[in-house]
This record gives C-alpha cells, sequence and structure tokens, in this order.
C-alpha cells in the first residue's frame, strides 16, 4: 500500500499505473509459470468518475497497452537471466479485463482509487488477486459489492464474431474476435496491436490484419510484414488483401500459427 498524499483529482495516468502496481502486487509464482491478474475493478469517487466518464475507454486501452508492454518486458528480463529458473509471465486469458466503477457508498476519497483484481475471469482457490489503494488506507468495497458489479457489466459483452487459438512463448492462448478489425504482431511500448504476439522478433511489430465486412459478415486477411504470412499453406502478397476462409490456419513468419474459425 503507498503512502502518497490524497489529491483533489486523479488523473487518468494515475489510474493506470495503480493498475500496474496492482498487476505486479498480485503475482502468482508457480514451477515454470508467474501467473498475473488480468481481471480488475477500479472504484473511483463519484466526482471523479463523473469527470473521467467521456475518456474511459482510452483510459481502458492505454491501460491494457501499459500491462501488455510491462509484462512483455518482464518476460524479456527472464529471458536473459543468467542463474536460477526462468518463468514465463503469463495471464490465464486472452485479454485484460479493466472497468472503471462509480463509488456510491462513500468508501473511495475525492483524488484515490481502489482497485480489485483477479487472476482469472472465475474466482478458483489460488486465484484470488489483490485489493490496493492509492492513499494509506484500508480498502474498503466488499467483495460482494465487486461481484455484484462485475455481473452486471460482463453481462453487456459484444457479439464474437470468430475465435483464434494459437501458443507463443506465452503459452496456449484464445483470442475472441468482437471488433471489425484485428492487428496482430508483436506490438510494442509505442504501437497497440489487438492481438499481440510474445515471440521472437522474425514477426513484425504489426504483422498482419484482419477485417470484417459487416454486411457479409466475412473476414478478410493483409500481410504488412518482413517475413510473410501464409493461410493454408499460402503466402500472401504483402499490401493485397485476400479473403479468409470460415475456417484457416494462418502462419505468421513461419514461427506462430494461428487457427481461426468465424462464428456465424
Amino acid at each position: 500500500m503507498s503512502t502518497k498524499s490524497p489529491q483533489t483529482r486523479i488523473s487518468g495516468q494515475t489510474i493506470i499505473d495503480e493498475l500496474v502496481r496492482n498487476m505486479e502486487l498480485g503475482r502468482l509464482e508457480l514451477a515454470y509459470t508467474v501467473l498475473l491478474p488480468c481481471i480488475f475493478s477500479v472504484y473511483l469517487h463519484p466526482d471523479d468518475h463523473a469527470r473521467l466518464l467521456g475518456v474511459q475507454d482510452i483510459i481502458r486501452e492505454d491501460a491494457r497497452r501499459a500491462l501488455a508492454a510491462r509484462m512483455a518486458e518482464w518476460n524479456r528480463n527472464s529471458l536473459f537471466r543468467r542463474g536460477g529458473k526462468k518463468r514465463q509471465y503469463r495471464i490465464a486469458q486472452n485479454d485484460w479485463w479493466i472497468e472503471l466503477f462509480v463509488d456510491a457508498e462513500g468508501a473511495v476519497p475525492p483524488g484515490d482509487v481502489e482497485i480489485h483484481s483477479e487472476l482469472n475471469d472465475v474466482a478458483q482457490p489460488g486465484y484470488r488477486g489483490v485489493k490496493t489503494t492509492l492513499i494509506e488506507r484500508e480498502p474498503s468495497v466488499t467483495a460482494a459489492r465487486v461481484a455484484r458489479d462485475r455481473e452486471s457489466t460482463r453481462g453487456q459483452s459484444g457479439k464474437v464474431f470468430a475465435e483464434i487459438r494459437y501458443q507463443d512463448d506465452s503459452g496456449p492462448q484464445t483470442y475472441f474476435v468482437t471488433q471489425s478489425e484485428v492487428s496482430i504482431g508483436r506490438g510494442g511500448e509505442d504501437l497497440w496491436v489487438d492481438l499481440p504476439l510474445y515471440t521472437s522478433d522474425e514477426i513484425s511489430r504489426e504483422h498482419a490484419r484482419l477485417r470484417r465486412d459487416a454486411s457479409s459478415g466475412r473476414f478478410s486477411i493483409l500481410d504488412q510484414s518482413r517475413n510473410g504470412t501464409w493461410v493454408n499453406g499460402r503466402r500472401l502478397t504483402r499490401g493485397t488483401e485476400m479473403e479468409l476462409p470460415d475456417r484457416a490456419e494462418i502462419g505468421i513468419a513461419e514461427v506462430v500459427k494461428l487457427n481461426f474459425e468465424a462464428k456465424r
């Protein structure tokens, strides 16, 4: 728990910094894996929540980038560590879930933030995350409130248009496509991608892009890479969009294979 002085207004950057701190405090070390929290409930004073209401999507997007960048940094450092056991940092889901809630019960002061996290969508023994606050006080929001608020917001998730199953250095993963475009690649601190692949630099930072046509529901794929993209064994022409079958194996630089399946 930090001992920073209370402030009258909270900033988006402060929330992101506290999310990263919560992720570090809540990690679970296993034999070969370090599991990181990926489910975050953020509670704000009503005035702070109202002031940030119009930019919450941007805060969530930046927070996901910051969390992904920190996890990638830990994995890079782990690869170059001499001696001792090398562990892989990963999350139990395909992406972070972050939601900002208003504290209507007077538990969170102005300028403060309270964050509750878990390591998995469904809480299991050994998978409980942590509670953190910004200023020096005990967390006040109850676990029952967190569970109730999460249930009301997570039930509104968007339709899944496709699933992408793959395995990279972070282990087996499943990515659920709920948007019209998906960028794929290694990404970086200064480059956000929707589906980040944690692997060698043979994969470009922004390697390929999927696009869904809203009228037909069909997907297409665009190669933007140095080392190529394959669909069912056929190499794509860089810069030329190609229609994607409803089921396809997508080869990313002959390093990672993505098993794509459209949902209709």
